[in-house]
């Protein structure tokens, strides 16, 4: 699986993981915020932290509401079902996570017909936003010969293609085009924050170009859990439905909230040191650092398992994409001493190592 090292699960003392940006682990100040959270029941709609989050977030991206759930995932699927209906269609990219990594759910728990199209043209294109291709494939509502398409799913950034963020002009001229056509647009962000900071572009633009979105709190942010959907007023009122049916609903969950609120107002812009570092990573692993817009360097062209099983002895753990692809993501865990390092054992790594 990408970015995961599924044979050797245990970990490794005193490694550099550049794995996957979900394995970063809360700060000492991040801890105390969690520790002097104020909290309530959150069924109840009663936890003033969880509360002030789920405004927060809201805010920031132009929308109306949102809801804290427990993983990206969730919110993903959840959103999905807001503006599709069982028996219609979400088109998307055929490396999308909500079609690539999340087991299948929208079809098995909502009855939700998927289909994809291969974006880009491989390389640093793949998972790249075509407005055009997309429009191109949307089945009509009014034809009962075909499966109709509800939605349009865009991930920003594109985990498979690399971290890569999508073109504004194409987003916007997709969500143009659906406001036409009665097609929704539903955003997985779980790397929004990367996007927002790499490309200058406000988070209010980018949700506002979206009728659902998925924020995940817990990668580049380095929050333990959670992610936020945010939509209508009338859509997150639905969601808290969706959110229960699903096993979602949280009590005092204030203490990953808080854990949320302090990463909004002490890890965003710190993300720029995650691109800088991917950046430096890249160029000491010949690969084109302008190929590299965020926190993930792809290194082709290589046995793979034979490479992260060597980094691993050093203490060097890379994500294995296929049989000759891994990947590095940097991330709040990983400091320039850790870049440093890891270049270092890689290069030696990869001369010992015929190509694949």
């Amino acid at each position: 699986m990408y970015g995961i090292d599924t044979d050797n699960p245990t970990p490794v003392a005193g490694a550099v993981d550049l794995r996957s940006d979900t394995l970063t682990r809360p700060t000492p100040a991040m801890r105390r915020a969690m520790a002097e959270a104020e909290v309530g029941d959150d069924v109840y709609r009663e936890d003033p932290t969880v509360n002030a989050l789920e405004e927060r977030t809201a805010d920031l991206f132009g929308h109306e509401a949102a809801l804290f759930v427990p993983s990206g995932t969730m919110g993903n699927q959840i959103g999905l079902r807001l503006v599709c209906e069982p028996g219609q269609e979400v088109l998307g990219d055929a490396d999308a996570h909500v079609f690539t990594y999340e087991m299948g759910a929208a079809a098995a728990l909502f009855g939700l017909s998927s289909r994809t199209v291969v974006s880009g043209s491989g390389g640093g294109d793949a998972g790249r936003v075509s407005a055009a291709q997309l429009i191109a494939q949307v089945r009509p509502k009014d034809d009962w010969h075909v499966t109709p398409t509800a939605a349009i799913a865009v991930e920003n950034t594109h985990n498979r293609g690399g971290g890569l963020v999508q073109p504004l002009e194409e987003l916007q001229t997709l969500f143009d085009w659906t406001r036409q056509h009665d097609v929704a647009v539903h955003l997985d962000g779980a790397r929004i924050w990367n996007a927002h900071v790499a490309s200058g572009v406000p988070l209010s633009t980018y949700g506002r170009l979206s009728d659902t979105a998925s924020v995940c709190l817990s990668k580049g942010l380095g929050v333990p859990i959670g992610s936020v959907l945010v939509a209508s007023e009338d859509r997150i009122a639905a969601a808290r439905l969706w959110r229960k049916r699903l096993g979602g609903g949280m009590r005092q969950v204030g203490v990953l909230a808080a854990a949320a609120l302090y990463a909004l107002d002490n890890h965003l812009e710190r993300l720029a040191e995650d691109h800088e570092h991917a950046r430096l990573l890249a160029e000491r692993l010949g690969v084109d650092p302008a190929t590299v817009e965020t926190n993930m360097v792809v290194v082709e062209g290589v046995p793979a398992a034979a490479v992260a099983a060597a980094a691993r002895a050093q203490g060097v753990l890379v994500g294995q994409v296929s049989a000759t692809r891994i990947r590095l993501v940097t991330h709040l865990d990983v400091d320039r001493a850790g870049v440093d390092r890891a270049a270092k054992v890689l290069t030696e790594v990869m001369a010992e190592l015929p190509a694949a």
